[in-house]
C-alpha cells in the first residue's frame, strides 16, 4: 500500500493560493486517474481517496490539520494503515524554487517548510518521497505568509497549471515503481 498526499489549507479561502498548490496538484491527479471522491476520514483528520492503481492499493489524502499540522494526518495515516515512510510521497510547494520548476526527491530534508517540518517531527523520518512544486520567492513588499495565502496570478495560473502536470507526472511514475532519483523538471 501507498501514501500520496498533498499539503495545504482546508477551505474555499485558501483556494488556488500558492500554499495550495499540493492540493491543486492531487485534484488535478484525481482527475487523471478517475478517482473516487475524496472523502473526510475523521480519525486521519485528511479527506482520503483509496484506489487501485498498478495492481496496487494506493490512498490519497489532503490534510485538513492545516498546512502547519500536517504531520497529525500523515502520521495517523502511516499508522492506521500500516504504511512505512518509504511507501509515502508528498507534494508541496516551496518558495525556495522558481515558479515552473518542479523538483522529485526520493528521501531528504524538510527545508524551511513548516508543514514538512510538522511531517518529519511526526513520523520520525524523512524516508519519504518528495515532489516540490516551485512559487517563487515572496515580492519584496509581502510578507512570507501573505504572499503563499495569497490567490495565484491570473499569469502565474498557466505555468502553475504546467508544474501541477509535471507533479502528477513524478506522481505517477512513483506509484509504478519506477526509480527517479533528485530530478528537476521545468515547464516550457
Amino acid at each position: 500500500m501507498k501514501l500520496v498526499v498533498g499539503l495545504g489549507n482546508p477551505g474555499g479561502d485558501y483556494r488556488n493560493t500558492y500554499h495550495n498548490i499540493g492540493f491543486c496538484a492531487l485534484d488535478r491527479l484525481a482527475a487523471r486517474l478517475c478517482l473516487p471522491e475524496f472523502c473526510f476520514d475523521k480519525k486521519c483528520e485528511a479527506e482520503v481517496s483509496d484506489a487501485r492503481i498498478a495492481g496496487q492499493r494506493v490512498l490519497f489524502a489532503k490534510p485538513q490539520t492545516y498546512m502547519n499540522l500536517s504531520g497529525n494526518a500523515v502520521s495517523a495515516l502511516s499508522r492506521y494503515y500500516k504504511i512505512e515512510p518509504s511507501d509515502i510521497l508528498v507534494v508541496y510547494d516551496d518558495i525556495e524554487i522558481k515558479k515552473g520548476v518542479v523538483r522529485a526527491r526520493p528521501s531528504g530534508s524538510a527545508g524551511t517548510h513548516n508543514g514538512m517540518r510538522d511531517i518529519v517531527n511526526k513520523l520520525g523520518s524523512t524516508e519519504f518521497a518528495r515532489v516540490r512544486i516551485g512559487i517563487g520567492l515572496k515580492p519584496n513588499y509581502m510578507a512570507l505568509a501573505d504572499y503563499v495565502l495569497s490567490r495565484f496570478s491570473d499569469l502565474d495560473r498557466p505555468i502553475l497549471d504546467g508544474a501541477c502536470a509535471l507533479a502528477c507526472d513524478f506522481v505517477c511514475d512513483w506509484i509504478e515503481n519506477k526509480e527517479w532519483r533528485d530530478l528537476t523538471v521545468t515547464v516550457s
